[in-house]
């Protein structure tokens, strides 16, 4: 269970550090060429392949078992970080109240990162850990 919590903290680190960074480049230079929806689509599937990679080698790291338990445990800690810490993030740093923030979800880009972060957060169920390099 320890190896699972500790994984999922690390997975979550990681690829929100990557989110953090890339949307202040969607937000920045993207949106404006694309539009909102537009620069997500474009982000969605950067997100998704790195989510892929970060986790083959986060759960060979902390050698988290494929059984469904420790996974479980790991998605489900992953999911929980980072709705809380982008809920935090985003009445702490962009002033946006939690009824702001849920509206915004059920935007057409809103739902469509949604979607991502979810299939991101299931990744720890699938994937096969990352074969060691010598």
């Amino acid at each position: 269970m320890q190896r699972a919590l500790i994984a999922g903290t690390a997975y979550f680190a990681a690829l929100f550090a990557l989110g953090f960074v890339l949307g202040a480049i969607r937000v920045t230079l993207v949106v404006p060429q694309l539009g909102m929806l537009g620069a997500t689509a474009v982000e969605a599937p950067i997100m998704l392949a790195a989510g892929w990679w970060l986790c083959r080698r986060t759960v060979r790291h902390w050698r988290v078992p494929e059984a469904l338990a420790p996974r479980a445990t790991m998605a489900l800690w992953f999911v929980l970080l980072l709705f809380v810490v982008a809920a935090m993030m985003g009445l702490a740093l962009f002033w946006r109240s939690l009824a702001d923030q849920g509206a915004q979800l059920a935007t057409s880009a809103g739902a469509l990162g949604l979607a991502a972060q979810l299939v991101t957060a299931l990744f720890p169920l699938v994937v096969r850990a990352a074969p060691a390099r010598d």
